[in-house]
This record gives C-alpha cells, sequence and structure tokens, in this order.
C-alpha cells in the first residue's frame, strides 16, 4: 500500500499526479459544488410532496450532510487522497472496504455523467429544434474529456467560472426574493405568510418524500475532498471548504427553499411543470425568467458534467494506485491519469446509449442500482471516521487540523439519521427498488473485494 507519510510539498498519497489546483479553484469548486440541477428543477418535486414543510426537509437532511462533510474533513486533512473516502475506507478496514465504496462511488460518477449530458442536451435541443440530442451529448462529452486530459488546472478553471455563475445566479435569486418577501421590490406585492398556513398539507408522508429528495440533492459536495489532493495546499484547502460547508448549505439549500414556499404557493402546477425557481421568478415578473433559468441550469448540469468526470478518474486512479483495479486505468502522463479519464467518459457516454438503446430494461435498472450509492457512500465515511480518529490520537494528533465536532457523539448520532433515511427508503415503493438494487451491488462489490483483498495480500 502507498506509504501516508507526509512530505513536502504537498502531503498527499498521490505523488505522480500535478498539483496543478490554486486556492481559487478549490474555493470556488467548494462553493459550488453545492449547487446542483437537482436544487434548480428537482426540487420542485419535494415541494408539492411536502409543502412549505420543504424547508424542514432540507434543513433536517443538510444536517446530516454537515456532520458527514465534517468527518470526511477531519479524515481528508489528515490524509490527502484524490480516493478520499475510498482511501479512507481502506485505512480503517482493509482493501475490501475501499474496493466496495471506490468502486461503487465510481459507477454512480459515470451514470450521473450520462444523465447530465442528457438533460444539458434537452436545453440545447430546445434552443435548437431538429438537432439531435444525442449529437449535443457527444460534443459535451468530448469538450470535457478533453478538458480533462489536458490538464487538472483546464478542470480548476472550468469549475471556477462555471460556479462562479451558479452563485451569481442564486444569490441574485435570493436578494430579489427578500426583497419582495420584505415588500420593498418595485411592482410587487408581500405575499406575508399568506402560503405558509398549510404548513404540512400532506402530513408526515409528504414531509418523508421531501425529505428522501433533499437527501440525494446534496450529492457532489464530495468533489472538493477529491480535488484537494490536486491542490497546492491540500491540508489548508480541505480545512477551509468544511469549515464553510455549513453556512453555504444554509444559504443556498435552506435559504432559497425559504424564499420559495413564501413567494410560490406550495401547490402551483408551475412549480414542478417549470421549476420552483422559475415560478418563483415568474411570480415576481421577472421578463424571460424561464430562458435565464434555463441557462443556469445548463450551466449546472455542464459543471455536474465536468466535476464527474474528474471525480470518477481520480476515484479510478486511486483505486489502482491501491491494487485494487486493472493497471492500465493507473497510467499517468503529464500528471493527469489520462486513461482513467478515457474510461470514465466512456461508460458516461455508455450509459447514454443505453437509455436510447434500452431505456425500459438495462438502463431502469442502472438507474435503480445507482439509486443509494451516496447513502453507502455516507456510511462508509462515518464507520471509517469513528475508527481512524482514534488512531489519530494515538499515533499522529498533529494532524487532526480539522475535528469532528463532540466526538464521538455526533458520528453516531449521523449514522442514526443513514439509519433512518434506509427505513424511509424501505417505506416508499418508488425508492425502496433503488435501496435493493443498490444493496445488491454493495454486497456483490463487497464480495468481490474481499476475494480481491484475500488473492493480493496487502503490500
Amino acid at each position: 500500500m502507498p506509504s501516508t507519510t507526509t512530505g513536502t510539498p504537498p502531503s498527499t498519497d498521490d505523488a505522480s499526479l500535478s498539483h496543478g489546483l490554486k486556492q481559487r479553484h478549490l474555493s470556488m469548486i467548494a462553493l459550488g459544488g453545492v449547487i446542483g440541477a437537482g436544487l434548480f428543477v428537482g426540487s420542485g418535486a419535494g415541494i408539492a410532496a411536502a409543502g412549505p414543510s420543504i424547508v424542514v426537509a432540507y434543513a433536517l437532511s443538510g444536517l446530516l450532510v454537515m456532520l458527514v462533510m465534517r468527518m470526511l474533513g477531519e479524515m481528508s486533512a489528515a490524509h490527502p487522497s484524490s480516493g478520499s473516502f475510498s482511501a479512507h475506507a481502506e485505512r480503517a478496514f482493509g482493501p475490501w472496504a475501499g474496493f466496495t465504496v471506490g468502486w461503487a462511488f465510481w459507477v454512480l460518477l459515470c451514470t450521473a455523467v450520462g444523465l447530465e449530458g442528457i438533460g444539458a442536451a434537452k436545453i440545447v435541443s430546445g434552443w435548437l429544434p431538429g438537432t439531435p440530442e444525442w449529437a449535443w451529448v457527444a460534443l459535451f462529452m468530448v469538450v470535457f474529456c478533453g478538458t480533462n486530459l489536458a490538464a487538472v488546472k483546464n478542470f480548476g478553471e472550468f469549475e471556477f467560472w462555471f460556479a462562479a455563475l451558479k452563485v451569481g445566479a442564486i444569490t441574485l435569486f435570493l436578494v430579489l426574493g427578500v426583497l419582495a418577501i420584505a415588500g420593498v421590490l418595485p411592482g410587487t406585492d408581500s405575499p406575508g405568510a399568506s402560503h405558509l398556513t398549510d404548513f404540512m398539507p400532506n402530513g408526515g408522508e409528504g414531509l418523508v418524500i421531501g425529505l428522501l429528495a433533499s437527501v440525494f440533492a446534496y450529492g457532489g459536495l464530495e468533489t472538493v475532498t477529491i480535488a484537494a489532493a490536486e491542490s497546492e495546499n491540500p491540508v489548508k484547502g480541505v480545512a477551509s471548504a468544511v469549515r464553510t460547508a455549513m453556512w453555504r448549505i444554509a444559504l443556498f439549500y435552506v435559504g432559497s427553499m425559504a424564499v420559495i414556499v413564501t413567494l410560490v404557493p406550495w401547490d402551483s402546477k408551475e412549480v414542478v411543470e417549470n421549476g420552483p425557481y422559475v415560478a418563483a421568478l415568474d411570480q415576481l415578473g421577472i421578463p424571460g425568467a424561464g430562458q435565464l433559468m434555463n441557462v443556469v441550469v445548463l450551466v449546472a448540469l455542464l459543471s455536474a458534467m465536468n466535476a464527474n468526470v474528474y471525480g470518477a478518474s481520480r476515484i479510478g486512479y486511486s483505486l489502482v494506485e491501491r491494487g485494487q483495479g486493472p493497471k492500465v486505468l493507473g497510467r499517468v502522463s503529464g500528471g493527469v491519469p489520462r486513461i482513467a479519464v478515457l474510461a470514465s467518459s466512456v461508460f458516461g457516454f455508455l450509459c447514454v446509449l443505453l437509455s436510447y438503446w434500452r431505456p425500459d430494461d438495462v438502463f431502469a435498472w442502472l438507474l435503480n442500482m445507482i439509486g443509494a450509492v451516496i447513502l453507502v457512500v455516507w456510511i462508509f465515511i462515518a464507520v471509517s471516521q469513528l475508527r481512524l480518529r482514534r488512531r489519530l490520537e494515538r499515533e499522529t494528533p498533529e494532524k487532526l487540523v480539522v475535528r469532528m465536532w463532540a466526538f464521538p457523539w455526533l458520528t453516531w448520532v449521523a449514522l442514526a439519521g443513514m439509519a433512518a433515511v434506509f427505513v424511509l427508503m424501505a417505506r416508499e415503493p418508488d425508492t425502496r427498488v433503488q435501496l435493493y438494487s443498490t444493496g445488491a451491488m454493495t454486497l456483490v462489490l463487497a464480495a468481490v473485494g474481499y476475494a480481491w483483498q484475500k488473492a493480493r495480500p496487502r503490500r
């Protein structure tokens, strides 16, 4: 296994990768990473189910995500690695654990690349009727594959400007929304609390649906700990990103949900059909709101594609470096694992083709299989932190730059929260299939990883 001792510079387990990400790149990746297309569009279904109580749902799931990010930050600041939680799981429990969570996350990211490409292509083909969606997906794939093949600073620059646009858009939305609620926005009347009177219109069941929707909207926060390993100062980068996670989640997610349900009736058809942000801007009489948000959603999708190609390639590279995958993926040239980038892009485009060729069986099965992977990742993060924290305190306490709050109690609270989400998923027909499919994939990967570990003893 590669050495985990620190060197100067930088202190990571990935000596052959370049370290071209600057602190401004990492800061903006951390800031923009929480603003995904799921927030702009997917939150509409949660609002329709939970009503104004969607604010509570996002706050509860946001608290869980904050705890997970704090645990991940503690481990990543102590041992920066492009393998992130996969490398930490291996350090805590052995190669089988790193293999299981690493390859599960790789499949998730590659599939997500395809899904985001399809979503982006639908928007562009809507602007340019008659153009084939698959051609746009192929173009996006080529662009981001090429970007990630060149140098890590290219990935950083793309994400910097993508994130800047997303942050600017949602900040402007929040400012306009707050002014409208306060009754000081010209041409609008304050709705007061008139849309909040029926706070939980569908009872506990609606809140549960909203809670499940909100949990999966937070996916993508992990990318910053993967990227930190290729930054100028990995420890500082991780520490800064994790310490600002709380206000970012509170402002962008919980804050925007509160603004939306205050401005727009929760049962408005436009919330689901056009997306909650478009519905809110239309309510304010902002001209061209729909097209404006389409541009922002397109940027969010392209940003996610770029980040997921990057994340998948680095997770794959890290797994191979630790002897848990085909060696060809570990080849590095110019500081970039180019074969891993190509493999991740090809897998993503294969998912797109499956959505056209076999939408009702193979593609649907693939979507179900990745449905709960993020929860599997969070569980591995929590149990790894429980074990590694004691080891760090005993062996290298100086590496505890970021500390989990109220350890070990809040770690156990987070695990209880994850268990509760699993139970809620098992209760809902739509998510039950995802839970079982992801569980089956995880068990298969764990069995393969354990067999691999036995066949190739740890070095």
